[in-house]
């Protein structure tokens, strides 16, 4: 990649699609379908992979720093949950990966010569200091290249103390078979990434593979689908807890019209019931009114008529 281009990516990084003002590129946004969500949480296999033996070419889905730029400025104000995908599609890519692994196992059973148990404990033994071997020389060289030598002193006086370990381990191993048997290189397949290691493999050829940008990739791979579990299984539990805290808000809120509706229903019965005893006690003083009313009229046209039957 030239100086350019890589100045360009870098600024693609940093401020997005939008850097330019160029709208075409913002015509596909971050959220799209198209785009690789583990690109933009940096954890798609193909770039992580990339320049190994094990390259998988370019990703089917759309990979573009500036959208990832996007994509992180946008995750700040609002949880996107693209953990989610990403999970989906690292979970797919490991559980092929375990499923080559374990092909490639029993394909050395059939084809290597078979041993009895007790002499299978102990070349596994010497794999496994062999692993341990390879491992602790790629991290001395890498603290070396890195300026820390003491460190890396620490790291190579201790791989010494593993390899004379190994040294016994593989006189054991070497008493309990004939000497013929003995030389035929022993494979293993590694558990991280699938390759074939030998029992008879150098440090060289083991800080290599352990150091490798292959192994060291699929260990970066497995470690972001551990961290990618958890934190899509934290988000879920506070999905879950809002979610739960919304239903009982609602509930409660509901609960609390249904008093207010009853309540309400309760004063209008009571006005109505008032209005009522109201209207009955005026109905009731209207008759006793008109009762008496008559009851005067009646009286004073009965003493008129006495008063004129006297006068005749």
């Amino acid at each position: 990649m030239s100086a350019q281009a890589q100045m360009r990516a870098l600024l693609d990084q940093l401020m997005g699609t939008a850097r330019d003002g160029d709208e075409t590129r913002q015509r596909v946004k971050f959220s799209d379908d198209r785009v690789c969500k583990s690109h933009l949480l940096d954890c798609c296999p193909h770039d992580i992979l990339a320049g190994t033996r094990m390259d998988l070419g370019e990703c089917t889905k759309i990979h573009d720093l500036a959208l990832r730029a996007d994509y992180e400025i946008a995750s700040k104000e609002k949880d996107l949950f693209f953990e989610l995908d990403a999970m989906d599609h690292l979970e797919a890519f490991i559980a092929e990966c375990d499923r080559r692994t374990e092909l490639a196992k029993k394909r050395l059973a059939e084809t290597q010569e078979e041993i009895s148990a007790e002499v299978a404990v102990k070349a596994e033994k010497v794999h496994e200091l062999n692993e341990e071997i390879g491992k602790l020389l790629a991290k001395a060289e890498q603290l070396g290249a890195e300026g820390n030598v003491d460190e890396s002193q620490k790291i190579l006086m201790e791989m010494e103390r593993v390899k004379a370990r190994k040294r016994e381990a593989e006189d054991e191993y070497r008493n309990s078979m004939p000497a013929s048997s003995f030389q035929q290189q022993k494979l293993r397949v590694c558990e991280v990434c699938s390759a074939y290691l030998g029992l008879h493999d150098n440090d060289r050829r083991l800080a290599d593979h352990f150091g490798g940008k292959l192994h060291l990739g699929f260990i970066l791979i497995r470690e972001k689908l551990e961290q990618m579990r958890k934190t899509v299984a934290t988000k879920q539990e506070k999905r879950n807890q809002d979610r739960l805290r919304r239903r009982e808000e609602r509930d409660k809120e509901e609960r609390s019209g249904k008093r207010s509706r009853s309540k309400e229903r309760k004063r209008r019965r009571s006005r109505s019931t008032s209005r009522e005893k109201r209207r009955s006690r005026s109905r009731d003083r209207h008759r006793h009114h008109r009762s008496r009313s008559g009851s005067r009229n009646t009286s004073y046209h009965g003493s008129s008529r006495d008063r004129e039957r006297s006068k005749k």
